[in-house]
């Protein structure tokens, strides 16, 4: 999995819309299984599972990683640092990981050269991709 990927499963984002397909698949087998006298049955399911993916798109970004550091031993500025997100996820924060992460989400080649640039750059991009995968990011953390 890629490293933005494992941010995503972390933050319940990536493994709910995998976890959802199945799931809405199953009660329209069952549904087709035992359809034939209960037919308004299979559209009731047909809605519960259009509301799933919207449930999903809805993550709060900010109250789960509130959540996480409310719990965490060390007090860690998720807001303003990638280093500190990435330990709040219990995800490898090392330079490496971090320019591993940047290249994965295309950082500019100069700010690569540049360790405090490319943070900067990192932790406003990872903000911005958790939002466009689903994450609902306060618009103050996307700026």
């Amino acid at each position: 999995m890629s490293l933005f990927g494992n941010i995503l499963s972390k933050l319940g984002i990536g493994k709910e819309a995998h976890a959802a397909e199945p799931t809405a698949q199953q009660p329209g087998s069952t549904d087709a299984a035992a359809g034939t006298p209960a037919g308004t049955s299979s559209s009731t399911a047909g809605a519960a599972t259009g509301a799933t993916p919207q449930a999903m798109s809805q993550v709060d970004v900010a109250a789960k990683l509130e959540g996480l550091a409310a719990n965490h031993a060390e007090k860690l500025n998720w807001k303003t640092s990638i280093v500190d997100l990435l330990k709040l996820l219990d995800l490898d924060s090392s330079l490496s990981a971090r320019q591993e992460l940047a290249k994965e989400l295309n950082c500019p080649a100069d700010k690569l050269q540049d360790s405090a640039q490319m943070n900067m750059w990192l932790h406003k991009a990872v903000l911005q991709k958790l939002s466009e995968n689903g994450g609902n990011v306060p618009a103050d953390l996307l700026d």
